[in-house]
């Protein structure tokens, strides 16, 4: 028995003393990467700039306690930002040592929006003269999308390429709340606002049906018109491989379609490269990756004028205070606060705001408008949307000077919604019961261990109703359109930003820089610096900020459950959600 208890007690000793050696090793190789990352990158001759696409795109990376959770978790959960791509393939078009841009097209989760702005920044370096090249072992549908720009596109001769089209898959959650015997409580104005449907039905209603099916069509018919253009393939002929779900076919059968120019294994990847910049097997040719290129020095002087024009990022849910979780979100206080700075900033000459939001909060959004219409009353204020401006991203981007959309933006969605859970049905099953001594009629207004009654649920319905109207206002003033014109597309419809365009909902199509374009024209100035707000929160900050058990169980659940997560965190974070909502389906389930 003492062997035993011997053997044990140096059993534990030594698992705890292991966990302190790799709990130090992590610290030392996160406190490395975080000090080496403002390391200047020399450029070589006959650099190939690379693509690695593999993991997340975001609109814009933190550098901070999430990002290296992220790696320290997965080493496949590298976390791109969008604007760190643009700018890498900005510079690769102006560094003349960098000779050439590799796509290495991975598993790559992004939307439509972000790989349609990172596509036409490939087209602007390609007018450089220098060659785009693609290769993957498997081409997924998104990245086949951004690799048809390039100038060769490689595919392993056992590799498959996906190609079928775009489908909407929303999860409803009725049958789960019936069985639990909780009853959703809906409060809504409009007919398309379908954010509410999975809590009270188990498919989608028509009206939704019809949004979605025209929706998705916009989307589709923007990658078929751009690879048709790419590939020199007809729209007809897309479609018909769509139909054809090209990913069980042979290799060979992606040659002859058209749709890819050779096949080729990786470890020969690196030959054809040098060939296509005309160098020998045996040169020297040196790959720089996404962030080398960070750090890699613009080739423009520095601007000494002292003007500002401002590129402002509100992405995430729009939310009205701030949470533990890792996920971004427009903090209504926050962003007004960001915002009158900038106002009062006398060498701020202009303000892009880059939304890429599906709404949240209809209190939070009210607010921002405001502030945004304050903004405006100082200086240019010009609105970039990404994957989504819709419902409260809508809201807060209604009242800018200009708004500037991609053509697979999922924007409008204006109507309002509300949720009250009565959960009577689980407390009966669990034999729970309640009682109640009031003064007031309404004093246990939305206790959600009874139904709501007659007087509750028109006070609610009246209130909802009164949100809309507002939002309807605030469209209408932003726009300058009548409110019976924006009541006719609102109705809570989603639109891409091709549909948007055309019922005056967004005035331009293109992306960030057709955004600053706009904001320097309008505040009539020729030298400026662009700077990105707000601050990026650095590794230290965040670690005291957001290090605590909800953070770092977020970001293993995330990376544990995949495209179920959000579904897991919508159900968990039910209660604390402003109980009325300008936003899109919680979930709109695109691929």
């Amino acid at each position: 028995m003492k062997e035993f208890f011997k053997f044990t007690l140096a059993t534990i000793t030594g698992l705890i003393l292991t966990g302190i050696v790799i709990f130090i090793i992590s610290i030392i190789t996160i406190f490395s990467i975080v000090s080496s990352s403002d390391t200047e990158t020399i450029v070589r001759k006959n650099t190939v700039m690379m693509l690695n696409l593999n993991g997340t795109l975001v609109e814009r990376t933190q550098d901070d306690l999430s990002t290296m959770l992220a790696g320290l978790i997965s080493s496949d959960a590298e976390v791109f930002g969008l604007d760190d791509i643009v700018a890498s393939i900005k510079k690769a078009k102006e560094n003349d040592d960098i000779k050439a841009i590799y796509i290495n097209a991975r598993q790559f989760s992004a939307s439509y929006a972000s790989l349609q702005a990172i596509r036409n920044e490939l087209i602007t370096f390609k007018e450089s003269g220098k060659p785009v090249i693609a290769y993957s072992d498997n081409y997924t549908q998104g990245m086949y999308y951004l690799a048809s720009v390039a100038d060769k596109v490689l595919l392993n001769p056992q590799g498959m390429l996906t190609w079928h089209g775009i489908a909407a898959t929303p999860l409803f959650y009725k049958g789960l709340l019936d069985k639990l015997g909780i009853d959703m409580q809906v409060f809504k104005v409009g007919t398309y606002k379908s954010a509410v449907e999975p809590f009270i039905s188990n498919e989608m209603s028509p009206a939704n049906r019809e949004q979605i099916t025209e929706y998705i069509g916009s989307i589709w018919n923007q990658l078929i018109t751009e690879v048709s253009a790419s590939r020199n393939i007809s729209k007809d002929s897309l479609n018909l491989l769509a139909d054809k779900m090209m990913m069980f076919h042979p290799a060979d059968f992606s040659i002859q379609s058209g749709m890819i120019d050779t096949l080729i294994y990786q470890n020969d990847v690196r030959n054809y490269l040098k060939s296509s910049i005309g160098l020998d097997k045996d040169a020297r040719m040196p790959i720089l990756s996404i962030g080398d290129m960070k750090n890699v020095k613009k080739n423009v002087p520095k601007d000494k004028s002292g003007n500002i024009v401002a590129v402002y990022y509100a992405v995430g849910e729009i939310v009205d205070q701030e949470s533990s979780s890792s996920e971004q979100c427009i903090v209504g206080t926050k962003v007004i606060r960001d915002l009158k700075k900038l106002k009062e900033d006398e060498n701020v000459k202009a303000v892009v705001l880059r939304v890429n939001s599906p709404g949240g909060s209809a209190f939070a959004s009210e607010q921002i408008w405001h502030a945004v219409k304050e903004l405006k009353s100082e200086k240019p204020v010009i609105v970039s949307m990404s994957d989504y401006a819709a419902s409260g991203g809508y809201y807060i981007s209604c009242i800018a000077d200009t708004i500037v959309a991609e053509p697979t933006t999922l924007t409008g969605s204006i109507g309002v919604f509300g949720l009250i859970p009565n959960i009577e049905g689980l407390t009966n099953k669990l034999g729970l019961s309640m009682d109640v001594v009031k003064t007031n009629e309404y004093a246990d207004f939305g206790v959600m261990m009874r139904p709501l009654n007659h007087g509750e649920k028109n006070l609610m319905q009246s209130y909802v109703n009164r949100i809309y109207g507002l939002f309807v206002d605030r469209c209408a003033e932003g726009r300058n359109m009548s409110t019976e014109a924006i009541e006719k597309i609102a109705e809570g419809r989603v639109w891409t930003g091709e549909m948007a365009l055309e019922l005056g909902l967004v005035d331009v199509l293109g992306g960030v820089q057709t955004a600053l374009d706009i904001a320097v024209q309008k505040a009539d100035i020729e030298n400026y610096t662009i700077c990105t707000y707000p601050a990026k929160e650095d590794f230290l900050s965040s670690l005291f900020n957001k290090a605590n058990g909800n953070y770092v169980k977020s970001e293993i659940l995330k990376s544990q459950f995949g495209g179920f997560y959000n579904d897991l965190k919508l159900l968990h974070d039910m209660e604390n959600r402003s109980q009325i909502q300008t936003r899109l389906p919680f979930e709109l389930n695109i691929k």
